[in-house]
């Protein structure tokens, strides 16, 4: 456990003064999206409508940052995630730490360390994801892959995995969907984004309906 913790410290350190050797722009940025529940991966958490705040650091193709969820309910399923990564033109490589409030924050055994991978070529999108211990409900060799199309507002995706994301652990399809996005006009200079997504869990046999407001 030691040793991924390690890692996300070395990372997280280390890139900032590699790219500063580079004439890149860098920003600080802070989002919040109100979901009217909080699915992830196909599997839903808490009940009710959710609050996720996030802030981010980027410089060039190098991300750092931070990402929660709260829902407004008494089961309102927190989470406070932070992840690192780097952008490589198509590919992204990166590293997540998954954490729960209510647990022991310096407790090793409650943050679950995951290799993250992306590739996107035009429309289409791959990613791989691989969980390194066994920590916040996580058993260790959990593994999610997802591949997805996207053109201009709409959206389809498709993706299966093990461990944390079936009831069986056993690998299988847990998230298959499609989405539409749009804006809301508020004002001549805001517009409130609005995204949409039917989701099916195959390996629940559950199906959600979800809508997010990104502030």
């Amino acid at each position: 456990m030691k040793k991924p913790i390690l890692f996300f410290l070395i990372v997280s350190a280390l890139l900032p003064s590699l790219l500063a050797a580079q004439e890149t722009k860098s920003a600080i940025t802070a989002t919040a999206d109100i979901a009217s529940n909080y699915i992830w991966r196909g599997t839903k958490f808490g009940k009710g409508p959710a609050i996720q705040p996030g802030v981010k650091f980027t410089s060039g193709g190098f991300t750092l940052g931070a990402w929660g969820n709260y829902c407004l309910s008494t089961e309102e399923a927190a989470e406070t995630d932070l992840y690192t990564s780097y952008n490589f033109g198509p590919v992204t490589l990166g590293l997540s730490k998954y954490y729960f409030p209510g647990s022991n924050f310096f407790t090793a055994e409650n943050h679950a360390f995951e290799l993250n991978g992306g590739l996107a070529l035009g429309k289409f999108s791959l990613s791989a994801n691989y969980i390194l211990n066994e920590g916040a409900g996580a058993q260790g060799g959990d593994a999610y892959f997802e591949a997805g199309w996207k053109s201009g507002n709409f959206g389809v995706f498709a993706g299966a995995g093990n461990g944390w994301y079936t009831p069986d652990t056993k690998f299988n399809l847990c998230n298959i969907g499609v989405s539409a996005a749009k804006e809301i006009k508020v004002t001549d200079s805001f517009v409130l984004p609005l995204t949409g997504s039917l989701i099916l869990n195959p390996a629940t046999e559950q199906l959600f309906l979800v809508a997010i407001f990104s502030l």
